[in-house]
């Protein structure tokens, strides 16, 4: 298990579900400039960041060339990394394509599945969350194939420009590879991560699941543990910080906190 040391008046900040990109680069733009004033904002005591994936709606590494544009929030990473803050990045179902350019680049670790840490006295379970539930058999054929080294080797023969434009197009336009999700509560018993952390917590305690995909921020009592779904920045602008003792959700630049669900 990963641990995290968190000195006190230290805290650690998680975000999910960017899809910087989307549906265009001029779209974007501003929703970078806000989480680049995030990143500018936590940095004061953060004692590590996590990005649970999906940052870009579309990210495919070639050997030589990674996709264009990005350039603020990939400067701005670099930079907290340089100031010795931890950052930590699970792919989502929009990078699963990432190669070594975050670790090599950025010095910043990549995990590709739900992964457990200990972050001060807590134990937390971490991930992107797709591909989680009982059912979803679509999405996760669609997974195999897009992850299989073959597949993967295919694409590579194709021009980045003509490789990344199509992966641009059928990442807004095509529902199986972009995993979005009616933004409504189903229930504790339809939600497929909170029947996740049901069956994970029968061979392991954890205090806090902290996952992003559904694009709902949400906060859902499973056990004597509880499931956080970060939302996104798109719409909603949510993130999760934890001090040491409680982990909370929050709204960027918004005391608007009525999207949160809670359910004890």
């Amino acid at each position: 298990m990963h641990k995290i040391i968190l000195p006190q008046d230290k805290k650690v900040y998680f975000s999910s579900d960017n899809h910087l990109g989307a549906p265009d680069a001029k779209t974007s733009l501003p929703r970078e400039k806000k989480f680049v004033r995030w990143l500018d904002e936590v940095q004061h005591d953060a004692a590590a960041i996590f990005l649970l994936g999906d940052l870009f709606d579309f990210w495919f590494e070639y050997k030589k060339v990674v996709p264009k544009g990005f350039v603020r929030v990939l400067g701005k990473l670099a930079e907290l990394r340089d100031k010795g803050i931890p950052i930590y990045f699970f792919v989502g179902n929009h990078d699963l394509w990432m190669r070594d350019y975050f670790e090599t680049e950025l010095n910043i670790p990549v995990f590709y599945d739900s992964t457990p840490f200990q972050i001060g006295e807590k134990k937390f379970l971490i991930g992107h969350g797709d591909g989680k539930g009982p059912n979803d058999k679509g999405y996760k054929r669609m997974k195999k194939v897009f992850t299989n080294p073959i597949s993967k080797w295919f694409f590579r023969w194709l021009h980045p420009d003509i490789g990344v434009s199509l992966g641009q197009y059928f990442s807004v336009k095509n529902k199986l590879i972009s995993g979005e999700e009616d933004h409504r509560f189903l229930g504790k018993e339809e939600e497929w991560l909170v029947q996740y952390a049901k069956r994970k917590l029968e061979s392991a305690h954890y205090d806090y699941f902290v996952f992003g995909h559904r694009h709902l921020p949400m906060k859902v009592g499973v056990k004597n543990s509880y499931y956080f779904n970060l939302g996104d920045w798109i719409g909603y602008y949510t993130y999760g910080v934890f001090d040491g003792n409680n982990f909370q959700l929050k709204v960027f630049e918004s005391d608007d906190y009525s999207a949160i669900i809670e359910h004890p």
